[in-house]
């Protein structure tokens, strides 16, 4: 249920925003459908919750215009639930939320770019290992338009990286930053291997929270041959729950790679990604094992 406001909260948009999403349930819920479970039955399972509670949260989050009801059956009907455009502008609130927790309260409040082996977002992100990425998800490709982020006719390489220096200059500090520094050289990287990977039939994307004009401005600098998507709205962030760090004012996705197949499930995890080479050489191999599958 919406909690009922005070007068003196009417103004204020925090409290506006608490009394749509500010509820444990409200936040998961939205949290999970970014993730990719739309379907009534599968929150239930995925979150613990009774039938009741997720009603009538659901219900809240309908008639406050952050979930859509789209039907996906029609005897008897059943009903996927969508983040709307209201929702969707929620991902980097959920994102902000996830890596002021990393770094405040499971982390020991260091500003940095690569996580322990044994960390909860190291844990979070191999966690990923035989799941699927959420269908559709597009971003936008610094070829122009969007790309969906795993090639659908191919094993895919997917590197997410911090942001390169060109043609943005990067942040004061930003060369102190444990596991900042490195984003040209792995593109460069995987440049000198592409016509390999794509000898192999293998396809690389890279990704960061760079704009796609940034992105298209670098690409072209470097003779970037393959796609980089700009996931400067957080949707691949929220819906594998990726890991990020805030130099400046902006979040950055830490330095990880997976390796996907055709149908969208991830196959490979490498993170954290301290040698740079040695990771492009374990992502190659990684995914030669798919195309012989």
């Amino acid at each position: 249920m919406a909690r009922q406001l005070r007068d003196q909260d009417v103004t204020c948009s925090i409290a506006q925003a608490a009394a749509v999403v500010g509820d444990w349930w409200s936040l998961l819920i939205v949290r999970e459908v970014a993730r990719g479970h739309r379907r009534f039955e599968d929150l239930l399972s995925e979150l613990g919750i009774s039938r009741k509670i997720l009603t009538e949260r659901l219900k809240l989050l309908v008639d406050n215009g952050v979930l859509e009801r789209r039907p996906y059956q029609t005897s008897p009907i059943r009903h996927d639930y969508v983040l709307s455009e209201v929702g969707s502008a929620l991902t980097p609130v959920l994102i902000s939320m996830q890596d002021w927790a990393d770094r405040w309260l499971v982390g020991d409040g260091t500003l940095t770019g690569v996580s322990t082996p044994d960390s909860p977002p190291a844990q979070r992100v191999h966690s990923l290992v035989g799941t699927p990425i959420p269908h559709p998800l597009t971003l936008p490709a610094s070829g122009g338009g969007e790309l969906e982020v795993v090639d659908p006719s191919l094993p895919t390489v997917l590197f997410a990286y911090p942001a390169t220096g060109m043609p943005t200059p990067l942040p004061p500090g930003w060369n102190e930053v444990p596991g900042a520094v490195g984003c040209t050289l792995e593109n460069r990287l995987f440049k000198n291997v592409a016509p390999q990977f794509a000898a192999e039939g293998i396809a690389i994307h890279g990704v960061s929270t760079q704009r796609q004009d940034e992105q298209a401005a670098f690409a072209e600098m470097e003779g970037i041959p393959f796609p980089l998507l700009s996931d400067a709205d957080l949707r691949l962030a929220a819906a594998l729950r990726l890991p990020t760090f805030r130099p400046g004012q902006t979040l950055r996705l830490k330095r990880l790679i997976l390796v996907m197949d055709p149908t969208r499930v991830i196959r490979h995890v490498i993170f954290p990604v301290v040698d740079i080479p040695a990771a492009v050489t374990e992502a190659h191999q990684a995914a030669r094992r798919l195309t012989n599958a």
